[in-house]
Protein backbone atom coordinates (compact mmCIF):
# COMPACT_ATOMS: atom_id res chain seq x y z
CA UNK A 1 0.00 0.00 0.00
CA UNK A 2 1.55 3.79 -0.85
CA UNK A 3 1.85 6.25 2.23
CA UNK A 4 2.56 9.28 0.50
CA UNK A 5 0.48 12.45 1.36
CA UNK A 6 -1.67 14.89 -0.54
CA UNK A 7 0.58 17.53 0.47
CA UNK A 8 3.40 15.49 -1.66
CA UNK A 9 1.28 15.35 -4.50
CA UNK A 10 0.27 18.65 -4.57
CA UNK A 11 4.05 19.31 -4.57
CA UNK A 12 4.79 16.81 -7.31
CA UNK A 13 1.83 18.19 -9.43
CA UNK A 14 3.36 21.20 -9.41
CA UNK A 15 6.53 20.18 -10.28
CA UNK A 16 5.30 18.47 -13.52
CA UNK A 17 3.44 21.08 -14.41
CA UNK A 18 6.55 23.53 -14.83
CA UNK A 19 9.42 21.06 -14.96
CA UNK A 20 10.70 23.46 -13.31
CA UNK A 21 12.06 23.20 -9.02
CA UNK A 22 12.19 26.78 -8.46
CA UNK A 23 8.79 27.87 -10.46
CA UNK A 24 6.44 25.23 -8.17
CA UNK A 25 8.54 26.26 -4.95
CA UNK A 26 7.14 30.08 -5.72
CA UNK A 27 3.58 29.07 -6.45
CA UNK A 28 3.93 27.18 -3.00
CA UNK A 29 5.93 29.48 -0.79
CA UNK A 30 8.03 26.73 0.24
CA UNK A 31 11.80 26.86 -0.29
CA UNK A 32 13.90 24.50 -3.32
CA UNK A 33 15.14 22.22 -0.94
CA UNK A 34 11.50 21.69 0.90
CA UNK A 35 10.11 20.92 -2.88
CA UNK A 36 13.14 18.83 -3.80
CA UNK A 37 12.66 16.47 -0.32
CA UNK A 38 8.77 16.21 -0.53
CA UNK A 39 9.86 14.32 -4.00
CA UNK A 40 12.59 12.80 -2.88
CA UNK A 41 10.20 11.26 -0.16
CA UNK A 42 7.09 10.51 -2.74
CA UNK A 43 9.80 8.61 -4.81
CA UNK A 44 10.46 6.55 -1.49
CA UNK A 45 7.02 5.36 -1.02
CA UNK A 46 6.63 4.95 -4.90
CA UNK A 47 9.89 2.84 -5.33
CA UNK A 48 10.39 4.53 -8.63
CA UNK A 49 12.01 7.48 -9.71
CA UNK A 50 9.70 10.22 -11.34
CA UNK A 51 11.81 12.55 -12.63
CA UNK A 52 15.23 12.41 -14.91
CA UNK A 53 17.64 15.17 -15.23
CA UNK A 54 19.32 15.88 -18.58
CA UNK A 55 21.50 19.31 -18.22
CA UNK A 56 19.75 21.29 -16.34
CA UNK A 57 16.31 20.51 -17.71
CA UNK A 58 14.22 17.93 -15.80
CA UNK A 59 11.63 15.22 -17.64
CA UNK A 60 9.13 12.89 -16.56
CA UNK A 61 9.86 9.64 -16.32
CA UNK A 62 7.41 6.74 -17.06
CA UNK A 63 6.44 6.46 -13.56
CA UNK A 64 6.11 10.35 -13.75
CA UNK A 65 3.61 10.78 -16.29
CA UNK A 66 1.41 8.01 -15.00
CA UNK A 67 1.43 9.94 -11.29
CA UNK A 68 0.77 12.98 -12.99
CA UNK A 69 -2.50 11.75 -14.83
CA UNK A 70 -3.68 10.24 -11.39
CA UNK A 71 -2.39 13.70 -9.61
CA UNK A 72 -4.25 15.36 -11.83
CA UNK A 73 -7.76 13.73 -11.15
CA UNK A 74 -7.32 13.59 -7.50
CA UNK A 75 -6.81 17.74 -7.61
CA UNK A 76 -9.60 17.93 -9.74
CA UNK A 77 -11.96 16.35 -7.30
CA UNK A 78 -10.66 17.82 -4.29
CA UNK A 79 -11.52 20.93 -5.81
CA UNK A 80 -14.67 19.92 -6.66
CA UNK A 81 -15.37 18.68 -3.32
CA UNK A 82 -14.35 22.08 -1.77
CA UNK A 83 -16.88 23.87 -4.12
CA UNK A 84 -19.34 21.45 -2.59
CA UNK A 85 -19.08 22.39 1.25
CA UNK A 86 -18.49 26.24 0.18
CA UNK A 87 -21.49 26.36 -1.41
CA UNK A 88 -23.21 24.58 1.25
CA UNK A 89 -21.70 27.42 3.86
CA UNK A 90 -22.86 29.66 1.75
CA UNK A 91 -20.69 33.39 0.53
CA UNK A 92 -19.64 33.64 4.24
CA UNK A 93 -16.48 32.18 3.51
CA UNK A 94 -14.45 30.06 0.30
CA UNK A 95 -11.97 30.48 -2.66
CA UNK A 96 -12.08 31.99 -5.88
CA UNK A 97 -9.49 31.26 -7.92
CA UNK A 98 -9.31 34.23 -11.36
CA UNK A 99 -7.10 33.87 -14.48
CA UNK A 100 -6.68 36.85 -16.22
CA UNK A 101 -5.47 38.11 -19.83
CA UNK A 102 -2.73 40.52 -19.41
CA UNK A 103 -4.90 43.82 -20.82
CA UNK A 104 -7.85 42.81 -18.52
CA UNK A 105 -5.63 43.14 -15.54
CA UNK A 106 -5.72 46.99 -16.16
CA UNK A 107 -9.59 46.79 -14.81
CA UNK A 108 -9.63 43.70 -12.77
CA UNK A 109 -8.57 44.60 -9.89
CA UNK A 110 -10.73 47.55 -9.65
CA UNK A 111 -13.92 45.12 -10.02
CA UNK A 112 -12.04 42.37 -7.42
CA UNK A 113 -11.53 45.55 -4.83
CA UNK A 114 -15.47 46.16 -4.97
CA UNK A 115 -16.43 42.45 -5.05
CA UNK A 116 -13.89 41.48 -1.93
CA UNK A 117 -15.94 44.70 -0.20
CA UNK A 118 -19.06 42.98 -0.48
CA UNK A 119 -17.60 39.30 0.17
CA UNK A 120 -14.09 39.95 2.63
CA UNK A 121 -13.96 36.82 3.96
CA UNK A 122 -13.55 35.14 0.48
CA UNK A 123 -9.91 34.30 -0.56
CA UNK A 124 -9.29 35.55 -4.53
CA UNK A 125 -5.75 34.26 -5.70
CA UNK A 126 -5.27 36.09 -9.41
CA UNK A 127 -3.50 34.78 -12.35
CA UNK A 128 -2.07 37.23 -15.03
CA UNK A 129 -1.24 35.46 -18.09
CA UNK A 130 -1.09 35.85 -21.58
CA UNK A 131 -3.74 34.20 -24.14
CA UNK A 132 -2.50 31.11 -24.10
CA UNK A 133 -1.11 30.50 -20.94
CA UNK A 134 -5.03 31.31 -19.75
CA UNK A 135 -6.36 28.81 -22.00
CA UNK A 136 -4.33 26.03 -20.82
CA UNK A 137 -5.08 26.90 -17.06
CA UNK A 138 -8.90 26.50 -17.93
CA UNK A 139 -8.23 23.43 -20.06
CA UNK A 140 -6.14 21.66 -17.00
CA UNK A 141 -9.05 23.09 -14.99
CA UNK A 142 -6.45 25.07 -12.72
CA UNK A 143 -8.86 28.19 -12.63
CA UNK A 144 -12.36 28.51 -11.48
CA UNK A 145 -13.00 31.98 -13.72
CA UNK A 146 -10.97 33.34 -16.80
CA UNK A 147 -11.56 36.84 -18.24
CA UNK A 148 -10.56 37.00 -21.48
CA UNK A 149 -11.44 37.52 -25.15
CA UNK A 150 -13.84 35.69 -27.00
CA UNK A 151 -12.47 32.16 -27.00
CA UNK A 152 -11.80 29.82 -29.86
CA UNK A 153 -15.11 27.96 -30.63
CA UNK A 154 -13.38 24.22 -30.01
CA UNK A 155 -12.33 25.02 -26.82
CA UNK A 156 -14.90 22.85 -24.33
CA UNK A 157 -15.65 26.44 -22.66
CA UNK A 158 -18.45 28.49 -21.76
CA UNK A 159 -18.40 31.67 -22.28
CA UNK A 160 -20.64 35.05 -21.61
CA UNK A 161 -19.77 38.88 -22.73
CA UNK A 162 -19.74 41.60 -20.04
CA UNK A 163 -17.96 44.52 -21.47
CA UNK A 164 -16.83 46.12 -23.85
CA UNK A 165 -13.27 46.03 -25.15
CA UNK A 166 -12.46 48.84 -27.85
CA UNK A 167 -9.13 48.69 -29.51
CA UNK A 168 -7.69 51.44 -30.76
CA UNK A 169 -4.30 52.90 -33.07
CA UNK A 170 -1.92 54.50 -30.86
CA UNK A 171 0.81 57.12 -31.60
CA UNK A 172 3.40 59.62 -30.06
CA UNK A 173 1.47 62.34 -29.67
CA UNK A 174 3.71 64.55 -32.35
CA UNK A 175 3.52 61.49 -34.83
CA UNK A 176 2.62 63.07 -38.31
CA UNK A 177 -0.67 61.08 -38.38
CA UNK A 178 -1.56 62.68 -34.90
CA UNK A 179 -2.24 65.61 -36.36
CA UNK A 180 -4.99 64.67 -39.19
CA UNK A 181 -8.61 64.48 -37.90
CA UNK A 182 -9.01 61.61 -39.78
CA UNK A 183 -6.49 58.37 -41.31
CA UNK A 184 -7.25 56.20 -43.99
CA UNK A 185 -6.94 52.74 -43.53
CA UNK A 186 -4.57 52.40 -46.42
CA UNK A 187 -2.32 55.28 -44.75
CA UNK A 188 -1.70 52.64 -42.12
CA UNK A 189 0.40 50.26 -44.87
CA UNK A 190 3.28 52.54 -45.20
CA UNK A 191 3.55 52.87 -41.01
CA UNK A 192 5.97 50.30 -38.60
CA UNK A 193 3.99 48.99 -36.02
CA UNK A 194 5.05 47.62 -32.49
CA UNK A 195 2.71 44.39 -31.79
CA UNK A 196 2.24 41.95 -29.26
CA UNK A 197 3.01 38.38 -29.90
CA UNK A 198 1.16 35.77 -31.98
CA UNK A 199 -1.58 34.29 -29.52
CA UNK A 200 -2.59 37.17 -28.21
CA UNK A 201 -6.04 38.46 -28.67
CA UNK A 202 -4.80 41.86 -29.64
CA UNK A 203 -2.50 40.63 -32.25
CA UNK A 204 -5.44 38.30 -33.90
CA UNK A 205 -7.36 41.31 -34.17
CA UNK A 206 -4.92 43.35 -35.85
CA UNK A 207 -3.86 40.62 -38.41
CA UNK A 208 -7.98 40.40 -38.64
CA UNK A 209 -8.54 43.85 -40.03
CA UNK A 210 -4.83 44.30 -41.98
CA UNK A 211 -6.03 40.83 -43.72
CA UNK A 212 -9.64 42.27 -44.68
CA UNK A 213 -7.95 45.14 -46.13
CA UNK A 214 -5.44 43.05 -47.95
CA UNK A 215 -2.39 44.74 -46.04
CA UNK A 216 0.48 42.85 -44.97
CA UNK A 217 1.24 45.39 -41.54
CA UNK A 218 4.96 45.81 -41.21
CA UNK A 219 6.04 44.61 -37.38
CA UNK A 220 8.92 45.72 -36.61
CA UNK A 221 9.04 44.32 -32.72
CA UNK A 222 6.80 42.19 -31.22
CA UNK A 223 6.77 42.56 -27.34
CA UNK A 224 5.11 40.79 -24.70
CA UNK A 225 3.05 43.74 -22.34
CA UNK A 226 1.37 46.41 -23.26
CA UNK A 227 3.45 48.68 -21.36
CA UNK A 228 6.48 47.51 -23.53
CA UNK A 229 4.22 48.56 -26.37
CA UNK A 230 3.50 51.93 -25.02
CA UNK A 231 7.14 52.91 -23.85
CA UNK A 232 8.15 52.32 -27.17
CA UNK A 233 5.08 54.01 -29.35
CA UNK A 234 5.87 56.82 -27.05
CA UNK A 235 9.55 57.00 -27.80
CA UNK A 236 8.54 57.04 -31.18
CA UNK A 237 9.51 53.54 -32.45
CA UNK A 238 6.13 53.09 -34.65
CA UNK A 239 2.02 52.56 -33.95
CA UNK A 240 0.59 50.20 -31.77
CA UNK A 241 -3.08 48.67 -31.86
CA UNK A 242 -3.76 48.27 -27.62
CA UNK A 243 -7.16 47.94 -26.01
CA UNK A 244 -8.38 51.11 -25.09
CA UNK A 245 -8.83 49.98 -21.56
CA UNK A 246 -4.57 49.98 -21.28
CA UNK A 247 -4.14 53.17 -22.17
CA UNK A 248 -6.39 56.16 -20.54
CA UNK A 249 -3.25 57.16 -18.19
CA UNK A 250 -1.56 57.52 -20.88
CA UNK A 251 -4.08 59.83 -22.95
CA UNK A 252 -4.63 61.69 -20.30
CA UNK A 253 -1.70 62.81 -19.58
CA UNK A 254 -1.43 63.33 -23.46
CA UNK A 255 1.73 61.29 -23.35
CA UNK A 256 0.15 59.17 -26.15
CA UNK A 257 -2.38 59.67 -28.97
CA UNK A 258 -4.96 57.64 -30.32
CA UNK A 259 -5.15 58.05 -34.06
CA UNK A 260 -8.81 58.71 -36.13
CA UNK A 261 -8.55 55.92 -38.10
CA UNK A 262 -11.40 54.49 -40.11
CA UNK A 263 -12.99 51.35 -39.23
CA UNK A 264 -11.45 51.92 -36.03
CA UNK A 265 -12.22 51.00 -32.87
CA UNK A 266 -12.18 47.17 -33.35
CA UNK A 267 -14.86 46.84 -31.12
CA UNK A 268 -14.14 43.01 -29.34
CA UNK A 269 -15.25 41.95 -26.13
CA UNK A 270 -14.42 40.75 -22.88
CA UNK A 271 -16.08 37.52 -21.58
CA UNK A 272 -15.95 35.70 -18.30
CA UNK A 273 -15.22 31.67 -18.81
CA UNK A 274 -15.02 28.53 -17.45
CA UNK A 275 -15.12 24.66 -18.57
CA UNK A 276 -18.52 23.90 -19.83
CA UNK A 277 -18.74 20.58 -17.12
CA UNK A 278 -17.42 22.34 -14.20
CA UNK A 279 -19.31 22.59 -11.06
CA UNK A 280 -18.76 26.23 -9.95
CA UNK A 281 -18.63 27.28 -6.47
CA UNK A 282 -20.93 29.90 -4.38
CA UNK A 283 -17.70 32.21 -4.78
CA UNK A 284 -17.44 31.52 -8.42
CA UNK A 285 -20.89 31.94 -9.29
CA UNK A 286 -21.12 35.17 -7.06
CA UNK A 287 -18.38 36.09 -8.96
CA UNK A 288 -19.55 35.43 -12.60
CA UNK A 289 -23.16 36.95 -11.42
CA UNK A 290 -20.95 40.22 -9.86
CA UNK A 291 -19.55 40.47 -13.35
CA UNK A 292 -22.45 39.59 -15.75
CA UNK A 293 -24.72 42.67 -13.75
CA UNK A 294 -22.61 45.34 -12.71
CA UNK A 295 -19.24 45.15 -14.36
CA UNK A 296 -19.85 47.49 -17.33
CA UNK A 297 -21.42 49.76 -15.01
CA UNK A 298 -18.33 50.31 -13.04
CA UNK A 299 -15.69 50.46 -15.43
CA UNK A 300 -17.78 53.05 -17.51
CA UNK A 301 -18.22 55.26 -14.10
CA UNK A 302 -14.73 56.08 -13.75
Amino acid sequence: MLHFTLRQLQVFEKVADHLNYSRAAEELYLSQPAVSMQIKQLEGHIGLPLFEQMGKKIFLTEAGRELFHYARSIAHQLAEMEAVFDKMKGLGQGKLTLSVVNTANYFTPQLLAKFCRRHPNINVILQVANRDAVLKQLADNSTDLAIMGQPPDDADLSAESFLDNPLVVIAAPDHPLAKLKRVKFAQLATETFLSREPGSGTRSAMERVFAQHNIQPHISMEMETNEAIKQAVQAGMGLGILSLHSIELELETKRLAMLNVEHFPLLRHWFVAHRSNKRLSSAALAFKEFLLTEAKKIITAR
